[in-house]
């Protein structure tokens, strides 16, 4: 996040919360509800043709919490109402090619490179925000690389790169963590 943010940068250790929203304009108004009743920091804001989202973070979890309630209760939603994550795409390739992994390197992505014999496990969301969470939980689950984590527009995008051990193993835990999602 710290190499597309134009907002305050969160930095490790922060808890954060991803809104996205449709319609995009509608973003500005939850934006300004979560920074004026809360501490939170807007790290990122985006605006679609159709979806509009932000990240909000903080040190304290509290006020990350509070924010992600004050937004909900002024929408009159509750997190039961969020849409469900569809996964439409998934898939592992082992041993990447050369050839593959340097025109992968030189797209527009802006995470970590991925390099020559690695496995490459790639995931399409819809809703997009859900690939920060899966990207979340499969750093948590496995030594892997992020190696390109698109999570604004119509469907969210996450590759990443690794042993094909770690890969299978971070694989794993972003498809449950979006087909599970916690309540928290």
């Amino acid at each position: 996040m710290a190499s597309v943010s134009q907002g305050f940068l969160p930095v490790p250790g922060d808890a954060a919360l991803w809104i996205e929203v449709s319609p995009a304009m509608a973003i500005h108004r939850l934006t300004d509800i979560a920074l004026k009743a809360t501490r939170v920091h807007l790290s990122q804001q985006v605006i679609e043709r159709e979806f509009g989202a932000m990240v909000v973070h903080h040190r304290d979890q509290s006020d990350v919490r509070e924010a992600g309630r004050v937004v909900l209760q002024r929408m009159g939603a509750s997190q039961q109402d969020r849409t469900a994550c569809k996964i439409t795409w998934k898939e592992i390739i082992r041993g990447m090619m050369p050839d593959h992994t340097v025109l992968i390197n030189r797209q527009g992505r802006r995470g970590s490179m991925i390099l020559p014999e690695q496995s490459m496990f790639i995931l399409e969301t819809d809703p997009a925000g859900y690939v920060i969470y899966a990207a979340n939980q499969a750093e948590k689950a496995a030594n892997i690389t992020l190696v390109d984590v698109r999570a604004v527009g119509a469907y969210g995008r996450l590759t990443i790169a690794g042993k094909e051990a770690d890969v299978d193993e971070a694989a794993a835990a972003a498809i449950h963590a979006v087909e599970n999602p916690s309540w928290t």
